[in-house]
């Protein structure tokens, strides 16, 4: 390798880094694109909304609920919510690739150090952080994707800004004064409804997708002899991806159904603070251990895919800007 291409190959560089989190990035803003309206139809199915239980349950439920909302509110009700999730995802996904890619070339600097143990702490440490910086970001595309009435009523779908501030002004109950007091002093915390459940189920997500992927990789594509980073067709970068999305939302997806029921609980409880064990309580006395896989077959039709074209398109961007 001459010493212009190790310079670009260089992942402490600052072009490397910068490359690293806009090709990452694009791909999860494609990658969501392909699944928004599963995305719709998978959060009013896990957050119980009351206007959408009775089609849970089945793949034919799924399809009756996507032909109501459009219906209701027309292609764009597909979409409801959208905008925030893109406002959300690129910094997130962006975020996420760029510390897997610093983690991996840190904790595994050699393909003899690549090892599955330390392919699932990368991809959780990445996870972990991307989640921390966007979270915000995601409360808010929930709660714009939850409220169905307002358009079916005659009104409006609510805005980025209206989900927002309705957040904002929420006043949850805590169960001490010393609590009260702090989220009156940092209202911002409103924001970070289910987060500890998210970061718990954010290890096994991350962890196993990445863990999965490295691994898959590694099996099927020998390293080039020059030290250069393994390069897949774009077949094979979407059957890895595909898999690891798949394994990664088996793991997780408990964590997954109770985070989206705190996150709107400031709708569906507003006169107190809903915490996860309670929450996940509330989830098993509906419905037994069932009713933490409510919506997992069409998990498993939006996370597929979606893992599958952002793992390609992240690869194929890095290609295409010589990375």
């Amino acid at each position: 390798m001459t010493p212009n291409a190790a310079s670009k190959h260089d992942k402490q560089s600052l072009r490397y880094l910068l490359l690293s989190g806009f090709a990452g990035g694009i791909a999860g803003c494609v990658a969501k694109s392909v699944v928004a309206p599963l995305d719709r139809v998978k959060i009013l199915f896990q957050s119980s909304n009351p206007d959408f239980n009775k089609y849970a349950g089945s793949y034919s439920g799924a399809l009756q609920a996507g032909a109501r909302i459009y219906r209701e509110g027309g292609i764009l009700g597909l979409f409801q919510g959208h905008s925030a999730t893109l406002l959300r995802i690129y910094p997130y996904a962006a975020i996420k690739f760029m510390a897997y890619d610093q983690l991996e070339n840190t904790l595994m600097p050699t393909p003899e150090k690549q090892t599955n143990l330390r392919r699932f702490v990368a991809g959780a440490a990445s996870g972990v952080t991307s989640v921390l910086f966007t979270y915000p970001l995601e409360i808010i595309r929930v709660r714009m994707a939850y409220i169905t009435r307002s358009v079916a009523d005659g009104g409006s779908k609510p805005s980025f800004l209206h989900a927002a501030a309705q957040i904002y002004h929420e006043t949850p109950r805590a169960p001490s004064p010393a609590s009260t007091s702090l989220f009156h002093r940092l209202p911002l915390l409103k924001f970070y409804r289910g987060f500890s459940v998210t970061l718990t189920g954010m290890v096994p997500y991350a962890g196993t997708s990445f863990l999965t992927w490295g691994y898959l990789r590694a099996r099927f594509i020998p390293p080039p002899p020059d030290g250069a980073p393994r390069r897949a067709t774009p077949l094979l970068d979407l059957a890895c991806g595909a898999a690891s999305g798949a394994l990664a939302q088996t793991a997780s997806y408990p964590f997954e159904v109770v985070r989206r029921r705190m996150q709107v609980g400031g709708l569906t409880h507003p006169d107190r603070w809903m915490r996860w064990r309670e929450t996940a309580a509330l989830v098993y006395a509906a419905r037994g251990w069932r009713g933490f896989y409510v919506g997992l077959g069409l998990g498993y039709l939006k996370i597929v895919p979606m893992t599958a074209v952002s793992y390609a398109v992240w690869q194929w961007i890095k290609l295409v800007l010589d990375q």
